[in-house]
């Protein structure tokens, strides 16, 4: 794995605490001595004043472009205060920024870099789902000479502010990569202070969406990178160093940020943290994980804020020249004072001494994509639901058998249908069925494909998911039993009519692009490369829509998933943690 090496170090460097502290010493021994000290000069510069820099920090909106003008009312009051008080403010984006909503997509992420211009990002990093629209066009995956990071980069070109990748490979040459209009980092000034900023994205990323997408890049240690830029960005004359970071961590409390008690401390972005020199970095923005943090770590003040454009983070760092006085952590800021998390019925409260009022500029730049939006999610699916279908990232769902059992219906010639639990964003909420809600809960725009596997692949493609704590595999037409014995895990698989599925059957199973061509199918594709095909139609999502509305009538959650009727036994809770795997 490719890698960026932070500069040698002679025996005589000292840490960059320690540097940063005498250099404040030197510099404040001088000033006494000459200015206002005994022999004071008849000119002196004024003493550098004391300021406030406000971080703010915004992750995963996927595409509530709703969201942004009611953050950029937010922003003008805390940008007012700051102005008046010589500060400054940074906002900064911790990616997946424009995929998930209709109005979003339907312009791959154009309406949304529109709002970020307007709401003055300094930076924004790269999130795995940047990738997700692939080619310019409705398709998700390039065919033939197209670039599958078309839609990507031309979101970048629209861009006003720095969108950075600083651990982003390209494989071949073994060299970041050279994309026009991306950076490893940004030096932004803010008031007084100059502050450096470095785009990181996790290390899962290669992984977690869809391959073709991301085809000849590598990923580099997100510690290492950003240890190397936080020193070449302090050599710059960055006072302060910030990171925007696709990588996260999840925390339930968030009344004492060095209180980590309630918080999953061995998450990617605390392991980052611990990983970095002390004082080298000062704010960690991150992101991924759809969680919340507002915590101290390694000296380092890291802020994650959910997701869907519920919240924003906040850290205001003092600082008097080059030194850092004081770091104040907030909260998670909601948006809405009553937590709404639509459209409908958000409650504005006051900030920064002054009412909070959703920025009108931005309100007319999204307008359109908007309204158009609109018309598409009141289409009815002609169905009525009885209870909400619910979804899981983890387990056996309602949602996840629903729309397998779809997949199913709009290609009878399967014998299995696949999804990860993953690829469900939302639950459907009790009530008429809407397009709309479909979308919010299956909103990429995956293709349907094809693979044909055995059933030992089958039945080891569940082993591994079944012991792993990522996505749960989500089936229709078999059954799942899992257990652990003297040997191991044991699965076996049996059909509708409950026969068991001999090792060397030969099954069809229906599946999206993103699945067959992730690690969830590798083996198959290397042994068979031509096991796989990929259909060139419209999104599962719609195909899915359509065969719903021919359900008609209402639709009761127990039909997919109850006590007595489920497709996933288990022995113990997920992940099974067996001795050894056979």
């Amino acid at each position: 794995m490719p890698y960026l090496s932070p500069p040698a170090r002679s025996s005589f460097d000292l840490g960059v605490t320690q540097t940063r502290a005498l250099l404040f010493a030197f510099t404040a021994a001088a000033s006494w001595l000459g200015c206002g000290g005994p022999t004071a000069l008849p000119t002196c510069p004024e003493p550098p004043k004391t300021v406030t820099i406000s971080i703010v920090g915004t992750n995963d909106l996927h595409g509530r472009l709703s969201a942004t003008p009611i953050l950029g009312g937010y922003l003008n009051n805390l940008r007012a205060a700051r102005t008046a008080d010589g500060g400054g403010v940074v906002l900064v984006d911790g990616g997946d920024m424009w995929q998930g909503t209709i109005e979003s997509n339907l312009g791959e992420g154009a309406a949304g870099v529109a709002a970020y211009n307007a709401l003055g990002y300094s930076a924004a990093t790269i999130g795995n789902h940047e990738f997700d629209y692939g080619p310019v066009g409705p398709r998700a995956t390039p065919a033939g000479d197209e670039d599958p990071r078309g839609a990507l980069l031309a979101r970048v070109q629209e861009a006003t502010f720095p969108i950075l990748s600083a651990n982003l490979f390209d494989a071949t040459r073994n060299e970041r990569v050279d994309w026009p209009g991306v950076s490893p980092t940004a030096l932004v000034q803010a008031g007084p202070v100059s502050v450096g900023i470095i785009g990181v994205t996790t290390e899962e990323t290669l992984g977690t969406t869809i391959a073709a997408n991301v085809a000849g890049l590598a990923m580099a240690s997100v510690a290492e990178t950003i240890q190397a830029h936080a020193l070449t960005l302090r050599e710059r004359g960055a006072a302060l160093i910030v990171v925007a970071a696709h990588a996260g961590g999840k925390c339930s409390r968030f009344d004492d940020p060095d209180d980590l008690e309630h918080c999953e401390e061995d998450e990617e972005i605390f392991e980052v943290a611990r990983a970095l020199p002390t004082g080298l970095v000062d704010v960690i923005v991150g992101g991924h994980t759809h969680a919340g943090v507002a915590h101290r770590v390694n000296g380092i003040a890291i802020i994650e804020s959910f997701a869907n454009g519920y919240a924003f983070g906040r850290v205001d760092v003092v600082v008097r020249g080059s030194e850092v006085r004081d770091v104040r952590i907030f909260a998670p800021r909601p948006l809405c004072e009553n937590n709404a998390r639509d459209d409908g019925g958000c409650l504005l409260g006051r900030y920064e001494g002054r009412a909070v009022v959703p920025d009108d500029a931005i309100l007319a730049l999204i307008h359109d994509a908007v309204s158009q939006a609109e018309v598409e999610r009141a289409r009815s699916l002609e169905v009525t639901l009885s209870a909400p279908f619910r979804r899981s990232y983890d387990h056996e769902s309602v949602l996840g058998n629903f729309l397998t059992e779809m997949m199913l219906h709009a290609r009878p010639d399967a014998d299995i249908a696949l999804l990860n639990g993953g690829g469900l964003r939302a639950s459907l909420d009790e009530g008429p069925l809407t397009y709309g809600a479909l979308y919010e809960a299956f909103p990429f725009d995956n293709r349907f494909a094809s693979v044909r596997i055995t059933g030992a692949e089958l039945t080891e493609m569940f082993i591994r998911n079944l012991a792993s704590d990522r996505g749960v595999l989500i089936v229709a037409g078999v059954s799942v039993e899992a257990s652990c014995g003297a040997g191991g895990m044991t699965v076996v698989l049996r059909d509708r009519q409950g026969e068991v599925i001999p090792r060397d059957a030969e099954l069809t199973v229906s599946t999206s692009d993103y699945l067959a061509t992730s690690g969830t199918f590798a083996q198959v594709r290397e042994a068979r490369p031509d096991a796989v095909s990929i259909e060139d139609g419209d999104a599962m999502r719609d195909v899915l829509a359509e065969h719903i509305a021919k359900l008609e009538g209402t639709l009761d959650p127990e039909a997919f998933l109850s006590a007595d009727n489920t497709r996933v036994r288990l022995s113990e809770p997920r992940p099974l943690r067996c001795d050894s795997i056979n």
